[in-house]
């Protein structure tokens, strides 16, 4: 009942000034999100790895109509990528990338704008060893976001996409984007979307979701389970071995600071566990959603509040 009013929340300005500003805010925050800056997220890249994990980092902030801070951001990429280099960290390590916060909203020239500055993480990216996976944000973003993604493959063949099993459409997608070399992380989704295109109901979701995986773990691409729910992942560990795949040819992926015990167990059990690490002063949208997707994160959020205001 929570999950749609969480949801608008994070799109208030009113409600993130009020959020933002109680005191214990940040420290309840801290469990989602690795700091704000380059080097609080080199500190948890470094604990994560060292406990077997891979990661992708996701420099927060979206919804950005501005061109300057679109080119701020890709600039804090750039430097992530080569801090990470220079602890040897780079190889194998991914980079989430909002196409909204690299100037995908900009009035001229968006998509343009998005496309170019995308291009520029996956240079960077290219040139230590790591990856780009595009995020996906509300439908109305789906068809653009997948646009770039297509003119980026040209040259980086390597570059991710996320599908949200929750949108009517993915399953279609799912078969348009399992073949060679595609990488493609599936996740329920986490946007309000009316019902004319998103399922609803949880189990429709969780069927739909089971669908979609079963494409991609047909397919020949490399697919990216999303997911915390157990009864999800031992169907993707099920449907993985039915296909005759090996670790090497999927992985699991879980946030930073959810079910981190589960994490290392999937690891330690040889799967591949890549944790969603973000990081950055823009908070706020992200948090909101992660408030909205699981009850006990808002219990925990609540709870913080009482205790450390």
């Amino acid at each position: 009942m929570l999950r749609a009013p969480l949801l608008a929340a994070a799109r208030s300005r009113r409600m993130r000034s009020l959020v933002e500003t109680v005191p214990a805010t940040r420290s309840v925050v801290r469990r989602f999100v690795a700091g704000s800056d380059t080097a609080d997220a080199v500190r948890v890249v470094r604990e994560l790895t060292e406990d077997g994990l891979r990661i992708t980092l996701d420099h927060l902030g979206e919804d950005t109509t501005d061109a300057a801070q679109a080119t701020t951001t890709v600039r804090a990429y750039e430097e992530m990528l080569a801090a990470l280099a220079a602890d040897g960290l780079a190889q194998g390590a991914d980079v989430s990338v909002k196409l909204s916060a690299v100037g995908q909203f900009l009035p001229v020239d968006g998509e343009k704008i998005a496309l170019e500055n995308a291009r520029r993480i996956c240079e960077a990216a290219a040139a230590v060893g790591a990856t780009v996976t595009l995020d996906m944000e509300d439908h109305t973003t789906t068809d653009s976001t997948l646009g770039i993604l297509r003119e980026l493959r040209v040259d980086f063949p390597w570059v991710g996409a996320v599908l949200q099993a929750y949108l009517r459409r993915t399953e279609q997608d799912c078969r348009e984007l399992s073949g060679e070399g595609s990488r493609v992380r599936l996740c329920k989704g986490a946007y309000a979307e009316p019902e004319t295109v998103a399922f609803q109901d949880k189990a429709e979701v969780d069927r739909s979701y089971v669908r979609c995986l079963k494409v991609l773990m047909a397919g020949k691409g490399y697919p990216m389970v999303a997911s915390h729910d157990p009864r999800m992942i031992a169907i993707a560990e099920k449907l993985a071995m039915e296909a005759g795949r090996a670790p090497s040819d999927h992985e699991f992926q879980m946030l930073y600071g959810i079910r981190p015990e589960e994490q290392r167990r999937i690891a330690a059990d040889g799967e591949t566990m890549r944790v969603y690490v973000p990081y950055g002063d823009e908070w706020y949208g992200y948090f909101m959603r992660r408030l909205a997707e699981r009850p006990a994160n808002l219990t925990f959020f609540l709870r913080g509040l009482a205790t450390r205001g």
